[in-house]
């Protein structure tokens, strides 16, 4: 039986950032797949796919809205299968890329399913029959989740699909509902409305991504009415039907809508199952997930988890980094708690979210004395430029100190310019101050220059 300093389940962001900074350390490390390729649903059903259809699609719609190609392209039919091409080649080239991470690092990858047969040992199985065990010293779980499924709805039917399998949709059609709307089902209403579908968004909650700040909340609300998706917010399913000609949604308010498919995207289930855990006495929540402290231990201290599996925040940015803290405090007993924890959200939906730190609720009600900075992007040379004046920079910073609370962007590249600001709210004080946008010379016209006119913007405010 092989032994292993390390063996980490799953290849997915949370799986190579704990296998890599472990091989960093000389440790000997093997990781377990059980799909043919590396990379976990972030690579092939899950972010990178999506976001490579919605750049697709946002660069058909940028030529659509030409006055110089306008009229040539609305001549040209494309099919939803030729705008997913694009996504195959960035899915092969971080498949391939990937691959190689483990073998310049010498990291042993193991095709097969993992499950436990004690503590220390792991079974893997190829599904034909072939099942070998190995020795481990220790065990990071990034299993990964998967879309959630209830058992009245039949996911079989030709029309109804959920995350990973809406990828396969071989038509395209003139309607959708999606069910679910949280950061999911809010991206894929805007690819498909920006594709000309009529979508229905149904939302079981009085309000979008109730996580973010109120005003980005508002803005998303408005700017998806605006392109046309129809909100029904405080929803929920009674039934689903699934026909030849479309799905109807019943709900328990009565009402019956047909669309000509469906999207089911509500929630999530962590990959714990069929693995065994409950034999060495690790015990996953209804939702699948596993419980870990704050060094991503779980009840058994040599065995860690990281990733979707542990839920929130279900980031693949924070999944690496995740990876990346539980081989530390594997290798040293202990790691900075900060890593996989303070990491911006980024929202694809169109215009795009992005943020860091404390709302104005949460600054509300734990009564810290704050003023709000904005620089909203039709002032900005550079998104007049590109036309691209939907959005806003919000900076939260305290009255006081001038301290950087929160940030939130709204608008294109939000997920780009958020790092700038993340950049000056890492350091500790004084250098995490408003100051520093104020003092700072940014490149003109760019949309970096938000900070500086937030920033102004803001401290006008305390006068």
């Amino acid at each position: 039986m092989l032994h292993f300093d390390l063996v980490v389940v799953g290849s997915g962001p949370g799986g190579e950032g704990a296998a890599m900074q472990a091989s960093k350390h000389h440790k000997k490390v093997a990781v377990v797949e059980w799909y043919k390729e590396v990379g976990g649903g972030c690579t092939h059903w899950g972010t990178i796919p999506s976001k490579a259809l919605r750049h697709a699609v946002q660069r058909l719609l940028e030529v659509k809205n030409s006055p110089l190609f306008g009229a040539i392209a609305d001549q040209c039919e494309v099919s939803f299968n030729q705008l997913l091409k694009t996504a195959e080649g960035v899915i092969r080239k971080q498949s391939s890329m990937r691959h190689a991470f483990y073998d310049r690092n010498q990291v042993k990858l193991i095709r097969g399913r993992a499950r436990f047969i004690d503590a220390q040992t792991i079974e893997v199985s190829d599904g034909k029959g072939y099942e070998e065990n190995y020795h481990a010293d220790a065990v990071v779980l990034a299993t990964g989740s998967r879309p959630a499924r209830p058992a009245d709805v039949d996911f079989t039917h030709p029309r109804i699909f959920d995350s990973d399998t809406i990828l396969n949709l071989k038509i395209m059609p003139q309607s959708i509902t999606i069910y679910g709307a949280g950061v999911v089902g809010c991206e894929y209403a805007s690819i498909f409305r920006n594709l000309g579908l009529k979508v229905n968004l149904i939302n079981s909650r009085d309000k979008l991504l109730a996580f973010l700040d109120d005003e980005i909340i508002d803005a998303l609300s408005y700017h998806l009415r605006e392109q046309g998706v129809l909100l029904r917010h405080n929803e929920q399913y009674e039934r689903v039907e699934g026909l030849e000609d479309g799905v109807v949604v019943y709900t328990r308010s009565g009402k019956k809508i047909k669309t000509d498919i469906l999207l089911w995207a509500n929630g999530r289930t962590g990959n714990s199952q069929d693995i065994n855990i409950e034999e060495v006495g690790i015990k996953p929540n209804d939702r699948g997930q596993i419980a870990v402290n704050e060094d991503y231990q779980t009840v058994v201290p040599h065995i860690y988890a990281v990733g979707d599996v542990i839920g929130w925040p279900s980031l693949a940015s924070a999944a690496y980094d995740q990876g990346r803290a539980a081989s530390t405090h594997l290798i040293f007993g202990a790691c900075d708690r900060r890593m996989g924890r303070d990491v911006p959200t980024g929202i694809y939906t169109s215009p795009e979210i992005s943020s860091l730190g404390r709302t104005e609720r949460e600054l509300t009600e734990a009564k810290i004395p704050y003023e709000v900075g904005h620089s909203m992007f039709r002032s900005l040379a550079r998104a007049q430029i590109t036309g691209q004046t939907t959005g806003m920079l919000k900076l939260l910073f305290h009255r006081e100190s001038l301290e950087l609370l929160g940030i939130h962007c709204f608008g294109d590249q939000a997920s780009e310019i958020i790092h700038i600001g993340q950049a000056v709210m890492t350091q500790k004080p004084p250098g995490n101050t408003l100051k520093y946008f104020i003092n700072t010379t940014f490149n003109y016209p760019t949309m970096a220059e938000a900070y500086r006119v937030a920033a102004l913007n803001g401290l006008n405010r305390l006068f």
